[in-house]
This record gives structure tokens, C-alpha cells and sequence, in this order.
């Protein structure tokens, strides 16, 4: 009998592990996630506070906030899926609890039945006249087992008992922990949230302070798409010369340009990022984030970082092109077979034209506007074709 029970209770456990496992994340995949916002929290803080030590209510702030917000909303959905782990970890414990006593229960009566079983063949006389009642001595021999086999039937159940009764007070302990650690969740959530509504009514504050200054606002779009449309005339009259370049060389200069072109695109999605930060500004069309009815257009991503931030290149190639774009600062063109990177909004530049660079060398350093707002503007072409760079970065 306490077999089939153990066999009861192995099937509901390796059908508890089986749930567990086709959960999409784990404990420490979860905490860990938890830690890695709580780090970018950190950092976007630290961005938002040299964005504001300038002046307040800018764009910069705006975005440095939106993107504080995001974090911190990401950060609650984290606690929120750990909390949810527990509730289906304490499901699945309860779940055995109720099977564990059940099978305790069982065992309990089958154990009640051998002892009164063994109290009614207690006595001498009982036992001498069901061993000499044997017709043979092999049944004798045969019903002496039986008696021992009886008697350690009885000791096995004992210890059967003992052993779910064990097991039983060790689910119990668990279920009691995970309801202390799912008590912690719940009030760091409630905390997390908190933070989250005074985010978002500091986020409302300033977009009605920016939208009073919309003058000014829409004076410093038109100045940033005249400037960004001289950098983008000179990036499509690089690219065109490289390209022209590339054809008039040998054919053992071409098969060289095709492998790097190639290397390039088999990193699609595994490159280091330029700078540290966050996308202040996404590829392609898009509202302006306080402008009614101003969409904007971008080549490639806005990269908001830390005041002097280094600006790595992201890949192996050759500096094409290096000039002072106001008021992006430097712009550095890179140059990796048919693929091309830009670096603009530099300070200061640490290499030269014609100069080879590595993957993850350093190039520069950001510049930081009058505002205090550190922004790299980062792009990848293939050829005069813009390609959104947040495809080709790593996540």
C-alpha cells in the first residue's frame, strides 16, 4: 500500500518540477534582472543629475526622465514576476502538502489495522498454534518467515510514517518562507510604486514648463534640422567617394572590402555600444516629445550618457572623415567595407584620418552642450542607406 502512495507522491513531485522548469524565467534569472534595473537606475539618476545642474526644464531632462521612468516600471514588473514565482511555488507546496497528509492518513490506517491484527496473535498460545497447525515442515518454515517478514512489515510502516511526517513539516517551513519573502516583495513593490507616481508627476510638471517654451523650442528644432542636414550632406558625399574609391581599387583590395562587409553583417545584433546611456531618441520618424503635431526624423539613435564619456568605435575599420559640425562638435566617419558608422557630438578626437581603429577603441569624448546635456548621435549605413542602429547593437 505505502508503496502506491510513494508512487502517488513521486508522480506529483516530477509533475511540480516539470511546472517549475517551463517557467520562462527563474529565481536568480528574475533577481538578477532586479539587480541589473536597480544599476540602471543608478546610472540614469546620475545623467539626470548633470543634465539638471545646468539649467532646468530641457529637453535633456525630459528624456532623462522618460527613460527613468521606463527603468523604474521595468524594476516593478521584475518584483511583480518574482512575486508571482512565489505564488506558483507556495500553489506547488501546498500542492504537496495535501498529498503528503493524505498519504499520512493512509499510512496511518494501514498501520492502526497491523497493530490490531498483531494484538490478536499477541499471545504465546495464539502463535505456537498457528506455527504447529503446519501440515509439513516447510510450511512451518514457511509461516516462521511470514511471522518475521509481519513484524518488519510493521517496522518499515513506522519508518514509512516518520519519513512523510519529515517531509511534511519540511514543505510546511518552505511554504512559511516564501510567505515571508513574498510579504518583503509586496512592500518593496508598494515602495517602487510610490517612487513610480512622484516620477510621473514630476514628468507632467515638466512637459507643461517645456510646452511654455515652445518659442524657444521649435527655434532649436529648426537650428538642430539645419545642422543635421549639412552632417548628413557630408556624410552622403563621403560615402559616395568611398564608394568610387572602392571601385577604381584592385581586385585584392575589393575581396578585402567584401570580408570586412561581411564580418560586419554577421555582428548584426552583437555590438558594443558606442557610449554607456540610454536611446534618448530612436531611429526614424517620430512625435516630438512636447511640440503638438512635430514629427522628426533621425538617421540613426541619440545616445544620452555621462558628462566626458569615452566614444568607442564598434567595430574594426578606417577613419574617413573627421570635421567640426556646430553644434554637434566632431563627427567621425568610420568606415567597415560597404558599412559605415557616425560618431557625432565629440569634444575631443583621439584619432586621425586614414588612421585603422579596433573594435572598442576609443575615438572620443562626448561633448556636453550649454544646457549639460551629454548626447552622442550615432549612425550605421550601408552605403547611403540608414539602418536603425538599436538592430545591430547589442541588447
Amino acid at each position: 500500500m505505502w508503496a502506491g502512495n510513494r508512487m502517488r507522491l513521486t508522480v506529483i513531485l516530477i509533475f511540480c518540477s516539470l511546472v517549475a522548469w517551463a517557467q520562462p524565467k527563474t529565481k536568480a534569472q528574475l533577481q538578477k534582472e532586479k539587480q541589473e534595473n536597480l544599476q540602471k537606475i543608478k546610472e540614469v539618476e546620475k545623467i539626470l543629475d548633470e543634465t539638471t545642474q545646468q539649467k532646468k526644464n530641457t529637453l535633456g531632462e525630459l528624456n532623462a526622465l522618460n527613460q527613468r521612468i521606463r527603468v523604474q516600471e521595468n524594476l516593478i514588473g521584475s518584483i511583480k514576476s518574482e512575486m508571482d514565482l512565489l505564488d506558483r511555488e507556495i500553489a506547488t507546496n501546498n500542492g504537496i502538502i495535501l498529498a503528503l497528509e493524505e498519504d499520512l492518513r493512509k499510512l496511518r490506517e494501514e498501520y492502526s489495522a497491523m497493530l490490531f491484527a498483531a494484538q490478536k496473535a499477541n499471545n504465546s498460545a495464539t502463535r505456537l498454534t498457528f506455527l504447529f497447525s503446519a501440515e509439513s515442515f516447510d510450511q512451518l518454515m514457511m509461516r516462521l518467515r511470514y511471522m518475521r517478514q509481519y513484524s518488519e512489515m510493521r517496522k518499515i510502516q513506522v519508518s514509512a510514517i516518520k519519513s512523510v511526517q519529515s517531509e511534511l513539516s519540511g514543505q510546511i517551513k518552505q511554504i512559511e518562507s516564501k510567505r515571508e519573502e513574498k510579504n518583503v516583495l509586496l512592500n518593496q513593490e508598494l515602495a517602487e510604486n510610490n517612487n513610480l507616481n512622484s516620477l510621473k508627476q514630476k514628468q507632467n510638471t515638466l512637459v507643461r514648463n517645456l510646452a511654455k517654451q515652445e518659442r524657444t523650442l521649435r527655434k532649436d528644432l529648426e537650428e538642430t534640422k539645419k545642422a543635421l542636414a549639412v552632417l548628413d550632406k557630408k556624410i552622403n558625399e563621403i560615402i559616395r567617394e568611398e564608394m568610387e574609391r572602392v571601385a577604381r581599387e584592385s581586385k585584392e583590395k575589393s575581396s578585402v572590402n567584401v570580408a570586412l562587409s561581411s564580418s560586419f553583417e554577421d555582428n548584426k545584433s552583437k555590438f558594443p555600444w558606442p557610449a554607456s546611456g540610454f536611446i534618448s531618441q530612436r531611429f526614424g520618424k517620430q512625435n516630438h516629445p512636447v511640440l503638438k503635431g512635430i514629427v522628426i526624423q533621425n538617421d540613426g539613435v541619440n545616445i544620452q550618457t555621462k558628462e566626458n564619456e569615452k566614444v568607442k568605435s564598434i567595430f574594426e575599420g578606417e577613419v574617413r572623415y573627421i570635421a567640426v559640425i556646430p553644434p554637434f562638435g566632431n563627427s567621425i566617419i568610420i568606415s567597415h567595407g560597404d558599412y559605415f558608422t557616425v560618431y557625432a557630438g565629440l569634444k575631443e578626437v583621439y584619432v586621425k584620418k586614414g588612421q585603422r581603429v579596433s573594435t572598442n577603441q576609443e575615438i572620443g569624448q562626448v561633448l556636453s552642450n550649454a544646457e549639460g546635456i551629454s548626447e552622442l548621435r550615432f549612425q550605421i549605413r550601408k552605403n547611403t542607406t540608414a539602418l536603425d542602429p538599436q538592430l545591430w547593437l547589442r541588447n
